[in-house]
């Protein structure tokens, strides 16, 4: 899996799950099974992955594997995204609002646990991190379904647990600050957009981000949105010249839609100053 070899991969998982059935390993048939299902999943087999999702958890909850552990709720997670996909947005919603409830609850329960104790600090932050994760996947649905409002309280609370638990200039961190500014920007929020970008964009700069063309692609957008459009070309160029470096095919595509965009932004505004000025005259 980790070479992309997927096929041969899929080959040894079926192997393997015979032999954890016939050896009745329930450790490993769970194992296995959502090995399975995330091979299926990145290959976008969704109705193969929920099964093997599913299979997985049933196994889990049967063998005593309580309903909030974190292996279970980042499972359900998945099976949130794969029906968001799927436009099944009934259990989209209902297996999001499972994930956050299920996991602020459990924050909640474990500020009681001894705050010196090792595995309770690690603990704590695996289960903020994947509360994080949560609320992420739910902001991107949100935004995807123009649901702006619900998107951005989301995305604000899962930057706050990701600077909290990773760091500011952490990557995930940086593309959730991104990824915020693309919806205040849809909201009409240019400048508060604008600050969020740009903040990311220098704190990727500074840390050596990997995506650092989507940043400035994305703040390039924001900038042509506000009408700066010299700015916006010279961020627009900068992110291409990256992207194209990066062997990033679809940035180079939304990076080259955007300079277009912006051309015939520039070239309307040039013919409504025109039409002004002829009027005045």
């Amino acid at each position: 899996m980790m070479l992309g070899e997927l096929d041969a991969a899929n080959g040894f998982l079926h192997k393997a799950i015979r032999l954890a059935h016939q050896s009745h390993n329930n450790n490993a048939i769970i194992y296995t099974y959502s090995l399975m299902a995330n091979l299926a999943f990145v290959q976008g087999e969704l109705d193969n992955a929920e099964k093997l999702f599913k299979a997985a958890m049933s196994f889990m909850l049967s063998g005593g594997t309580p309903q909030d552990d974190n292996a279970v709720i980042e499972m359900s997670l998945k099976l949130a995204s794969i029906y968001a996909t799927q436009n099944k947005n009934e259990l989209a919603e209902h297996g999001f609002q499972f994930c956050t409830d299920s996991l602020e609850a459990k924050i909640e329960k474990q500020k009681d646990l001894p705050p010196d104790a090792v595995s309770a600090e690690e603990e704590r932050k695996d289960t903020r991190l994947l509360l994080g994760l949560s609320l992420d996947a739910r902001a991107r649905y949100l935004a995807s379904s123009r649901r702006l409002t619900g998107a951005c309280r989301d995305y604000h609370q899962a930057l706050q647990i990701c600077q909290e638990e990773q760091g500011e200039a952490h990557p995930q961190t940086l593309t959730l600050m991104s990824d915020l500014a693309t919806v205040l920007d849809l909201q009409g929020k240019h400048d508060e957009a604008l600050a969020q970008v740009r903040k990311a964009v220098e704190l990727g700069q500074t840390a050596g981000h990997p995506d650092q063309h989507v940043l400035l692609g994305n703040m390039a957008g924001i900038l042509m949105h506000k009408g700066e459009f010299e700015e916006s070309v010279k961020l627009y160029e900068e992110a291409l010249a990256l992207a194209q470096a990066a062997g990033d095919a679809e940035a180079v595509q939304q990076f080259e839609e955007g300079l277009k965009e912006l051309s015939r932004r520039r070239e309307e505004k040039k013919q409504s100053t025109n039409e002004v000025t002829s009027a005045e005259q």
